[in-house]
């Protein structure tokens, strides 16, 4: 509810701030606020920091609804990621909102669970709610989804995957290719039985597709496989290593679907007096601050995902400002491979 004052000249009734309340008090026009409120890059940085101020001061709460209809712009862009809960995915949002708030704009969020149901009814969701535009995580979704998003008419960016067919535009890796580039690196190592770690959602998939690849092209053994749920944590990387202890002696080198899980496969190994690399060899993925602090150092693949929010949020915006976004549907951020102590 906005805030209420009263007039200090009549000694009326309280009543709601408003737009024109704040442009009197900061000396400049009800178009100045607006521009403030809606499109900030393109006040001077001392007429906004003044307007804001007195927003600020005044409690005004602008009415985005009444904005959005005149405009027929909300200023919220949504996005579902598969989990809240993991950090592998926290840098994507950050960067997302960082981007949207620097030009006006605020970040609406989805947790889909790894469920591309729950990513349908997210969506659904936020189409009603009549927001400018959509980012999603990879590039599996229903049938459903996909009619929804294709009568909805707002840009679309998917992320963390690529495809030659994106529904609108996409911003991420190939995870198929970071998948056979960790193959060839273990294999360079010296490792000829490996397993993978990881769940079914379809970037963990793509992977091991990749890593499996790679290992036939080495004419080596498919990877053994261990699937740990989706979203795992720590204790996901402490079972899946204890599986692999007892039940795969002759693995000598393993790939985990995301750092955590990874960890957690360090401090079981740790626990039981396994020695890494020497006894067995341990990979991640996302090179999370976890993998540079645990010991030994996590080797893994690094992808840029702040950037990849950053950058669907900017294709978002450059696409709802008119600009001509043709060149810019697909950006591939590529991956690397990191190299540490654990393989």
């Amino acid at each position: 509810m906005a805030k209420r004052i009263t007039s200090q000249e009549d000694g009326g009734p309280a009543r709601a701030v408003t737009k024109e309340d704040v442009a009197r008090v900061a000396g400049v026009s009800h178009i100045t606020v607006s521009r403030v409120i809606n499109s900030p890059d393109k006040v001077a940085p001392a007429t906004r920091e003044k307007v804001q101020a007195e927003i600020t001061r005044m409690g005004y709460i602008p009415n985005l609804l009444a904005g959005g209809l005149a405009s027929r712009r909300t200023r919220i862009v949504a996005a579902v990621v598969p989990t809240i809960g993991h950090s592998i995915f926290a840098e994507t949002v950050r960067g997302m909102s960082e981007y949207l708030m620097a030009h006006g704009y605020q970040l609406l969020l989805g947790q889909s669970d790894y469920s591309e149901d729950i990513e349908t009814r997210l969506v659904e969701a936020f189409i009603g709610r009549r927001v400018d535009g959509l980012v999603l995580t990879g590039v599996q979704h229903t049938p459903a989804t996909l009619q929804r998003l294709k009568t909805a008419g707002i840009p679309v960016v998917e992320t963390w995957d690529l495809t030659s067919e994106p529904i609108d535009m996409l911003a991420g890796f190939s995870n198929y290719d970071a998948g056979a580039a960790m193959g060839d690196y273990l294999v360079e190592q010296g490792y000829r039985r490996i397993a993978f770690v990881g769940g079914e959602d379809p970037r963990g998939v793509a992977r091991l597709a990749g890593l499996s690849a790679a290992l036939k092209r080495h004419r080596l053994h498919a990877p053994v496989r261990i699937t740990a749920s989706p979203g795992s944590f720590l204790q996901g990387g402490r079972e899946a290593m204890v599986t692999l202890l007892e039940q795969h002696r002759d693995v000598d080198a393993a790939f985990f679907s995301n750092d955590v899980i990874a960890a957690g496969a360090v401090l079981e190994c740790d626990r039981r007096k396994v020695r890494i690399p020497q006894d067995i060899a341990i990979a991640g993925f996302a090179n999370l601050d976890i993998a540079s602090e645990i010991n030994p150092p996590l080797t893994t693949v690094h992808v840029s995902s702040h950037r990849i929010g950053e950058t669907a949020a900017r294709m978002l915006l450059a696409r709802l400002g008119g600009k001509d976004a043709e060149a810019d549907t697909v950006s591939d951020l590529g991956f690397s491979i990191v190299r540490r102590g654990s393989a």
